[in-house]
């Protein structure tokens, strides 16, 4: 069902959510009448930081301006009439507002089709593990919200009680006054005649007694109203730092822990839109609350109360400083990271964003944003408050930016999209450890001021750990540390600590992850797929699954030992597996044509009772990205005869377009182009072969293909793979 019909059916803060995406920058009446054509517009296709991508914005907003003054075209009747112009002026609105910037519309247009998705799935209600999900989420999200409105009416109560002080003082300062005026009376009666003094100082002595209890009494109403209000700005204060941390210690650190995992290939960590309102509403909260103490304040300086009160205030006022001090530098976040494995001389980007500049108003005097890469032993000290300004482990060019403001959507943010490292300076690596094991972070930080310059902050934001390479070899190594890191890394770690050790079952998690999107494909890796990979990490012969889950992998088993008779360790073997799956096997993974991950024996026992032709590919135990191509042959009885218990298997390519071409004069037979095998042990019971060795230079020690360099067989085998599948390999798909 279209998102838009699916939208229109919201109720309640749903709706009213929705409706709020739109106002003049893009009409409501713009995405009902034109829903079909935005919603079948590729808007994803479009990077929004990348200013040569202006065209195909462009080509965009052209289409839309036009559909719409197609659609005002058809418009007939009287009803039709109004409507046809109303929409010619939404055509022409549209067209002023965007013509100088059209990514803004594709940004406008993606942000309210992401909201609607979002408001759509929350109220979907599902009995499916994902909508029970959702449901968990929306009821998450609803108590957030009913927290954020108990917020708004503890606001506004004090808000009352805060005028209320304000006109009961101001009428206090007016007796006051009174009180004064009438001792000046009395004063005055020393200068007149006895007689006259006797006859009104009896009425002045009256008067300024019940002025002045009136004052006592009021005076301590007054004292009473000032704790009354401080004591509820305290309870505010203790809801607003309960929202606080759920917002930025559960919501908002989740994100970052999903982005992080995305770095390993899990799922997008999802938009920052939801996070922002929530951020936005408690910097809206905590700013009315900071002013409101402020004025408190105010009124006591102006009549001051023997009383606890004023400290009673300046703990209200730290206590709100810190607060909204915790919120504006935890909210200034790296919204798109800078890539993990960073390519000297290579240009790269990120965004950084903060989740409350609109509120604050931060963009009035747009702040500038610094990029700088440190070292993780400089990470450590920056976080222990330790003076290190102006270290950094090299030197980036084009590391600084402005944050602009987008008004569509109500975004701070730096894009930084031409950075480049240009030298890094590396510390003394220990013991075992290798330049690709080595980590550094990009710091961004900035100083900005809100509120008339009465609050200066200074932020700063770490991205996520990378590693510097000088050379493309070196990008292997390199993303194992990057993963291991992602996977495992704890919340609130000192910088960039890391288990030396994992259960297996979690890396089979994080190598799983990573496995499906390398590969892009929704098939991952099978419980048999990860007890193969067991065995071969761990030297072990167990085909049980549970002998493996309570043990661990250390990081050196994992890419700095090698694996037992290899010159290359575990995951190098496995980072092959994918680049090859990746480049050449990827429909034929994904349909489940290919046993993999199957070992020597496993295939000799699988091909055993299958009829001649049957073959299979496995990933190759000796060559990195290398393959194993096994089958059943012909009786070695019947072919050439065995020389020293071996027999010379072929591979035959037939080439149809060159079939009849070049005749063989002797046979009558089509050309066949031919490579050498290795010679196999001859099985006389069961005719299979597999490759062992060879002095061919197209196959390897073990008869395994470099595909890079025979794409024909390469190709023959494709050929192959793409005939329908017989029923002889029912049950033996990987």
């Amino acid at each position: 069902m279209a998102v838009w019909i699916q939208a229109q059916q919201l109720q309640g803060d749903a709706l009213h959510q929705m409706q709020s995406l739109y106002g003049q920058h893009f009409p409501i009446e713009v995405r009902h009448y034109l829903s079909h054509w935005i919603e079948s517009q590729l808007w994803d296709a479009i990077d929004l930081e990348n200013p040569q991508e202006e065209f195909k914005a462009k080509r965009l907003l052209d289409s839309l301006i036009q559909e719409l003054q197609n659609k005002a075209e058809h418009q007939v009747g009287e009803d039709g009439f109004l409507l046809k112009i109303k929409l010619g002026h939404y055509a022409n609105q549209l067209k002023s507002t965007y013509d100088r910037c059209p990514l803004e519309l594709v940004r406008c247009i993606k942000h309210i089709l992401y909201t609607e998705q979002r408001l759509v799935r929350e109220a979907t209600n599902s009995s499916s593990p994902v909508g029970g999900m959702l449901d968990s989420m929306s009821q998450k999200y609803q108590q957030i919200n009913q927290a954020f409105e108990e917020l708004r009416l503890l606001t506004q109560d004090t808000e009352n009680d805060l005028r209320k002080l304000q006109h009961n003082q101001e009428y206090f300062i007016i007796q006051y006054q009174e009180s004064l005026r009438i001792q000046a009376q009395l004063s005055s009666l020393a200068a007149l005649p006895p007689a006259d003094r006797q006859l009104r100082e009896p009425t002045l002595l009256s008067k300024r007694a019940t002025v002045e209890a009136w004052l006592t009494r009021e005076a301590n109403t007054l004292q009473k109203y000032r704790l009354d209000l401080a004591e509820k700005h305290q309870k505010t204060l203790q809801l607003l730092r309960k929202q606080q941390t759920i917002i930025l210690d559960d919501e908002l650190i989740q994100w970052k822990r999903r982005q992080q995992l995305a770095g390993n290939g899990g799922p997008p960590e999802g938009g920052l839109d939801i996070l922002q309102s929530w951020c936005e509403k408690l910097a809206e909260t905590i700013w009315q609350n900071r002013q409101q103490i402020r004025r408190a304040e105010h009124l006591r300086q102006q009549l001051p109360i023997p009383g606890p009160i004023e400290e009673l205030l300046n703990e209200l006022n730290s206590t709100i400083t810190d607060i909204i001090s915790a919120l504006v530098t935890s909210t200034f976040i790296i919204e798109k990271q800078p890539p993990q494995v960073l390519k000297t001389q290579t240009k790269f980007a990120a965004t950084v964003r903060l989740l409350v500049g609109g509120k604050l108003n931060v963009h009035m005097n747009p702040p500038q944003v610094k990029a700088t890469i440190i070292s993780e032993q400089q990470a450590k000290a920056l976080l222990k408050n330790e003076n290190t300004r102006n270290d950094s482990s090299g030197e980036i060019l084009n590391n600084n930016c402005v944050m602009e403001y987008h008004q569509t959507t109500g975004t701070l943010s730096a894009h930084f999209r031409n950075m480049s490292l240009k030298r890094i300076k590396r510390s003394d690596r220990r013991g075992a450890e290798s330049v690709t094991e080595e980590k550094f972070t990009i710091l961004f930080e900035s100083q900005f001021s809100v509120g008339s310059n009465e609050l200066v902050f200074q932020v700063k934001t770490l991205s996520l750990p990378v590693v510097v390479i000088v050379h493309g070899s070196q990008d292997n190594n390199a993303t194992a540390t990057v993963l291991w890191d992602n996977a495992f890394a704890e919340p609130g770690r000192v910088p960039f600590l890391v288990p030396d050790k994992v259960l297996w079952p979690q890396l089979c998690d994080a190598i799983n992850m990573k496995y499906k999107a390398e590969v892009q494909s929704n098939r991952g890796l099978s419980e048999e797929n990860l007890v193969f990979l067991a065995q071969k990490a761990f030297s072990s012969s167990s085909n049980n699954p549970d002998d493996y889950r309570s043990m661990t992998m250390t990081w050196s088993q994992f890419n700095r030992e090698s694996l037992p008779g290899r010159n290359f360790t575990f995951w190098q073997w496995f980072d092959g597996v994918m680049e090859l799956t990746k480049k050449h096997l990827k429909p034929h993974w994904n349909d489940g044509a290919i046993l993999g991950f199957v070992n020597k024996q496993q295939a000799q026992d699988m091909l055993m009772s299958k009829p001649n032709g049957t073959f299979l590919l496995r990933f190759s135990d000796s060559e990195i990205g290398g393959i194993t191509i096994a089958w059943v042959a012909e009786n070695p009885n019947k072919a050439a005869k065995a020389v020293d218990g071996y027999v010379k298997p072929q591979i035959k390519q037939v080439v149809p377009d060159f079939a009849t071409a070049n005749p063989d004069p002797t046979s009558g037979n089509p050309t066949y182009m031919d490579q050498g095998a290795s010679p196999a042990p001859v099985n006389h019971h069961h005719p299979y072969n597999m490759y062992q060795n060879i002095a061919d230079p197209i196959l390897d020690a073990e008869g395994e293909f470099d595909l890079d360099d025979t794409m024909d067989v390469a190709r023959h085998v494709e050929e192959l793979l793409r005939r329908p599948v017989e029923s002889q390999w029912g049950g033996q798909q990987s």
